[in-house]
């Protein structure tokens, strides 16, 4: 594969998607619920998809497509090249506010990320990388995470985990909390990624990912030095969902072991 050229193929499809996504504002927007009331598409969300598949297709048949909305093939393995891709990550900001919702990309070689792409469609804001090249906002080198101690740090992390809940040990998430800096919730895995690539966020938590809200962000996160797992400090599957932690490197290890602790 020709990593420069699919790259630059990966950033003309990406921006032509997001003025797509921009015009649709000015017609009817279809609204559906999936696993519940607040997990939500919409038609741009299956039609952004169908758009990456016909152009990927197009440049290389033999390129696969694991989407978020299923239009594709059905990915069971990450052999040969693979793309993970979410058209619209925060269905429920896109419909509510008209902002704070991205694109995100991975492009994978036999499970091995390549190439990723978080693309902030409102402002048209590029986070990208290559694997082993270097990261990139805006077509501007994006600099390695400095350490920092777990008191100076902003975390991203959804309100819901600090009250009592199924999943987590809710007290020790308090107990986070009240030792960070601050905290902050912006309904978009792929944009809390993106943040703490870039440093706007030193760290962030959720209970269940999919690996196309985070399939372009890890190869992101690699470049900058973040270290992305789920909470048993695995790497992250990307053919099931999971727990998933990305954090300044500094705090990763800490936060995994002092303040997250799953239920049986």
């Amino acid at each position: 594969m020709d990593i420069k050229q699919v790259d630059e193929f990966a950033k003309e499809i990406i921006f032509k998607a997001g003025q797509r996504i921009r015009d649709a504002f000015s017609y009817d927007i279809e609204i559906e619920t999936k696993s519940n009331a607040n997990d939500l598409v919409t038609n741009i969300d299956r039609e952004t998809e169908l758009f990456f598949i016909e152009k990927i297709k197009e440049f290389n048949p033999t390129h696969r497509i694991l989407g978020e909305e299923g239009m594709g093939e059905k990915v069971e393995s990450l052999e040969g090249v693979v793309w993970i891709i979410d058209p619209i990550d925060g269905t429920m900001n896109f419909v509510k506010q008209h902002r704070h919702f991205m694109i995100s990309i991975g492009i994978y070689v036999d499970g091995v990320g390549k190439l990723g792409y978080i693309f902030d469609v409102m402002r048209e804001d590029l986070f990208n990388a290559i694997a082993g090249v270097g990261a990139w906002y805006n077509d501007s080198p994006l600099r390695k995470l400095q350490p920092l101690k777990i008191e100076e740090a902003v975390i991203g992390i959804n309100a819901n985990w600090v009250t009592p809940n199924k999943r987590i040990n809710h007290e020790k998430i308090i107990e986070l909390v009240r030792t960070v800096r601050g905290t902050r919730s912006y309904g978009s895995a792929a944009m809390e990624i993106a943040f703490v690539i870039s440093g706007k966020l030193d760290a962030y938590i959720s209970m269940r990912l999919a690996p196309w809200d985070i399939g372009g962000g890890v190869v992101i996160a690699k470049e900058v030095g973040a270290v992305a797992t789920n909470f048993n400090g695995k790497v992250f599957d990307f053919l099931t969902a999971d727990t998933f932690l990305i954090a300044n490197p500094a705090i990763h290890q800490l936060i995994l072991e002092k303040y997250i602790e799953e239920k049986k």
